[in-house]
């Protein structure tokens, strides 16, 4: 990716009102908070103090042609006027390039994250809230919405699922968002789901439950086993599924409900050994190995916010602004797209904080990672 085809990225990204760029053009101004976001730079008043820096204007002039650097207040007044939802449009589709034709292996996780800071800010009605679809395997985050509150994800992950391009992958949600408006929207979409079924439904559960548990039932379903030791620990999963699911009264009611399943698993120390078991319905005939595979790439979606505030201090970050907040979210997530796809393509073992640093060291750093991408 070079100087033209970042800011192409961003070409269309539409104004909250009329913005001629006489003066600051809203692409380099984006591509300079992307940049300051690949060296791990924390918030807008690190990144402006970054590119006000002799030597990097130096770099951005000569490698991005960008000959001014806005003020501080004026950066913040250009990430206010960009309208998140046609930000999040122009990233998508930056992905949606990046993706194979066929994607029937494809684990798409949807999860939402609170951002914390917004929780007492007197700005914000409520709580900010931003839900992520992440594409598992290949690292990339697919697209986000923001909402107010975590009450108001369930009908913004339905919208979200409408917006994407899902055919032929497997989304997988948690309990919260396993509604049937949901797999509606999924299916729809040419997709298929894998939700994790709890309390909120519990007499579907409490069937599954009877039915999986029931040893010989068991002989029955197909079983797959998968174990790991990590230092004193020992982690054994065991997957269950079967495609008998004429008997389930609830059949009807889920779209193209085919299969149901469970995982079980077993935490073994010296000291104790504990266990849990998840069940799960879904539209597409798993098998064990599968549902194992694809259920474990929930957890994506929870790295990618876990990444957002162990290198950025999200949750600490107190933008009053909720289009500015959501816009520098975007925008990180974006960053965090370039690093993966980086340590993909040449196979680096660098963690992502040292890989960030590198960055902020040396520019050379930046410039090889765009050109990866």
């Amino acid at each position: 990716m070079n100087r033209e085809e970042l800011l192409e990225i961003f070409k269309e990204v539409e104004t909250e009102q009329e913005y001629n760029g006489y003066y600051y053009s809203i692409s380099e101004a984006i591509s300079i908070v992307v940049l300051g976001s690949l060296c791990g730079l924390k918030n807008v008043s690190q990144i402006h103090q970054w590119a006000e820096s002799e030597k990097t204007r130096e770099f951005l002039k000569e490698k991005f042609a960008i000959e001014r650097i806005p003020c501080y207040y004026w950066l913040l007044s250009l990430l206010k006027i960009v309208k998140p939802a046609s930000l999040n449009r122009c990233l998508n589709r930056w992905v949606s390039s990046m993706l194979p034709e066929k994607r029937d292996g494809l684990t798409v996780a949807i999860d939402g994250k609170t951002i914390r800071s917004t929780e007492t800010m007197k700005s914000y009605e409520q709580p900010l809230h931003i839900v992520t679809a992440q594409l598992s395997e290949l690292g990339l985050t697919f697209s986000s919405k923001s909402v107010s509150g975590k009450s108001n994800e369930i009908p913004t992950v339905q919208e979200l699922l409408e917006e994407l391009d899902i055919s032929g992958c497997l989304v997988v949600a948690d309990a919260l968002n396993c509604q049937k408006a949901t797999a509606k929207a999924i299916v729809k979409g040419k997709g298929d789901y894998l939700l994790s079924v709890k309390g909120n439904h519990s007499t579907l559960m409490g069937d599954i439950q009877d039915y999986i548990q029931d040893e010989q039932l068991q002989n029955n379903m197909e079983i797959y086993q998968h174990q790991e030791k990590n230092r004193e620990r020992i982690e054994t999963r065991t997957a269950y599924v079967t495609t008998d699911v004429t008997w389930l009264p609830q059949k009807n009611e889920w779209n193209s409900l085919v299969s149901i399943g469970a995982i079980h698993t077993q935490f073994q120390t010296d000291e104790k050994k504990t266990s849990e078991w998840h069940y799960y319905i879904s539209s597409r005939p798993l098998t064990a190995r599968e549902l194992l595979h694809h259920a474990r790439m929930e957890w994506a979606v929870e790295s990618i916010h876990w990444l957002l505030d162990v290198h950025y201090g999200e949750d600490y970050l107190r933008v009053v602004n909720p289009t500015i907040q959501e816009n520098i979210n975007h925008l990180r997530k974006f960053a965090l797209n370039l690093l993966k796809q980086f340590k993909k393509n040449t196979a680096s073992k660098r963690p992502l904080s040292k890989l960030m640093f590198d960055c902020l060291l040396d520019f050379n750093v930046i410039f090889r990672i765009l050109l990866q991408n």
